[in-house]
């Protein structure tokens, strides 16, 4: 999965547009993405992810990095064979973009 283009609200993902937060696994996105307690972010908001066991999740806090990661949260994951990049959205677009791994994935906060 490519990301194409990110904006404050707005993210395209192979040529299709999104408008609610998202989790990018290799084959398939899923979206809206809801968070139990909408900006902090907790484990089971990652189920997808952890079914996945990827490589590398990436993580946009938001436009502004609004949303909260845990250290403990990164700590679990770590745990699990997964390592966490965490950005805000814009940063964390790019980091996924570049990273040449096939397991990889994204939970991505698009606004705040």
């Amino acid at each position: 999965m490519r990301i194409d283009q990110y904006s404050f609200g707005k993210i395209v993902i192979e040529r299709k547009i999104y408008t609610k937060d998202v989790i990018i696994l290799p084959d398939r996105v899923f979206s809206p993405w809801w968070r139990k307690e909408g900006h902090l972010l907790r484990l089971e908001d990652l189920d997808e992810v952890l079914r996945e066991k990827p490589e590398v999740l990436v993580i946009g806090t938001g436009y502004s990095g609004v949303m909260e990661v845990p250290q403990d949260l990164v700590q679990e994951l770590a745990i699990e064979g997964i390592r966490v990049v965490v950005k805000k959205t814009p940063e964390a677009v790019g980091i996924f973009n570049i990273l040449n791994i096939p397991k990889k994935a994204a939970a991505l906060h698009l606004t705040c």
